[in-house]
């Protein structure tokens, strides 16, 4: 599934789950040292307990940041 963000410098995550579990994730955009950092520690993970651990993170003064954008894309598949 695709999800289009809002508020990030990723443009798009792209996001695979299998069987309940996330299979990958890749970010479009972005800083991409830290989102493909981010998309390896998730993998493997229930969604239910990424969505735990990342969503409301902030960027900085912005509402939103990459982590709580998957948060809110793995919401929106589950």
């Amino acid at each position: 599934m695709r999800y289009q963000t809002k508020g990030t410098c990723s443009t798009a995550i792209d996001i695979e789950i299998k069987e309940g579990v996330i299979e990958s994730v890749k970010f479009i955009g972005g800083c991409n040292g830290n989102l493909q950092g981010i998309a390896a520690l998730v993998k493997g993970m229930a969604p239910e307990e990424a969505i735990s651990r990342l969503k409301g993170i902030r960027c900085g003064f912005k509402s939103t940041s990459c982590p709580d954008q998957l948060a809110r894309a793995l919401e929106s598949m589950i």
